[in-house]
């Protein structure tokens, strides 16, 4: 079996720290995002096609450094082709049934059991899905009682709403549904243009309910919030990498490797990447600090991201701003490329 992750994009909604690095590889408890996908595949997976672009030689490097016990191919991409190109153009590596997943969803999403559900109901196309309070924001479900799927519904209103589920960006997929998908040469969404037709020809379409916890990482917030939900799993209240100097106060918060944080310091409901140094009495609150960042004394850090090698001064108040001070990287869109799962 194979697996297809998504992870051609740009990650524009996190940057400045997609300026410098492959959005996939950004750290969540000190762990790169990508390994919390492949490490939650069956055993049975045993090739993984990551759809690269965008710093796929970030991704080289880090798969050379790290066996994961299954074969990873770096599928480049020429250009970005949205969920459907994406998996159409990893067609050639793909041998039979096999999963696609976004990579910037982290879940207690359990695949091994969704397969066997797949399998048991016989289906042509499962789709993870989740339950969402607000309905008129999304794309919902039909879904009947034995879990499959007869309609996408986009943000209907809540009384007109078949069900409360949206797509969760996980799916089990028969090869033969490669054939509902166009030649890779252009953006194709997967959500839009080939599951309705999949369900238009009666093909077995379901839906798998999630359990447990699920956030797409596509935001600033939604970042520093499954830092948060991991550390609740885990039954902390603070991670701290190795060879740190730590003299201050942590609460909910994530510290990578070599950081120093100076006394009478407080760092609560943020994330702090490796190699930072922060002074004394700072205070950091909803907020990310990125690598070799140097904070000066007394400084505030307050909803903000401040991006790679940046310097705060002594006294600075940062408040709901993004840093960074040098140029962007050459070819970065100043908006999101392609199509995305509408959560």
């Amino acid at each position: 079996m194979q697996a297809v992750i998504l992870a051609g994009g740009f990650g524009t909604r996190l940057r400045p720290l997609t300026y410098t690095r492959s959005k996939v590889l950004l750290p969540i408890l000190n762990k790169p995002m990508i390994a919390y996908i492949i490490e939650s595949l069956p055993e049975n997976v045993e090739r993984v096609i990551i759809a690269a672009n965008y710093k796929k030689e970030q991704l080289e490097e880090f798969f050379d450094r790290n066996d994961f016990g299954k074969e990873i191919i770096i599928n480049e991409e020429p250009k970005p082709l949205g969920t459907g190109g994406a998996v159409k153009f990893a067609e050639k590596y793909i041998e039979d049934r096999f999963l696609v997943l976004n990579s910037d969803i982290i879940s207690s999403l359990d695949m091994k059991d969704m397969i066997r559900f797949h399998v048991n109901r016989e289906a042509f196309v499962t789709i993870s899905l989740w339950p969402v309070e607000n309905v008129s924001e999304f794309g919902v479900v039909r879904i009947e009682d034995d879990g499959r799927i007869t309609q996408f519904v986009e943000k209907p209103k809540p009384e007109d709403a078949p069900s409360n589920l949206i797509n969760a960006g996980a799916y089990c997929m028969e090869k033969e549904a490669l054939d509902y998908i166009e030649s890779a040469d252009r953006l194709i969404s997967m959500e839009q243009e080939v599951f309705p037709r999949i369900i238009e020809d009666g093909k077995r379409f379901y839906g798998y309910k999630i359990e447990g916890f699920w956030i797409d990482v596509g935001r600033i917030n939604s970042y520093i919030e499954v830092n948060k939900i991991l550390l609740r799993r885990q039954g902390k209240r603070f991670l701290i990498g190795s060879n740190c100097e730590i003299r201050g106060d942590l609460e909910n918060s994530s510290v990578g490797n070599n950081v120093e944080i100076g006394e009478e310091s407080k760092v609560s409901s943020s994330v702090i990447l490796d190699n930072a140094k922060i002074g004394k009495d700072v205070q950091i609150e909803n907020s990310v600090i990125g690598e070799g960042c140097v904070i000066g004394d007394r400084a505030k850090i307050i909803n903000s991201v401040i991006g790679d090698e940046e310097e705060i001064e002594e006294d600075k108040i940062v408040k709901d701003e993004r840093i960074w001070t040098k140029p962007i990287p050459k070819g970065y869109p100043d908006k999101q490329i392609g199509n995305v799962i509408k959560v």
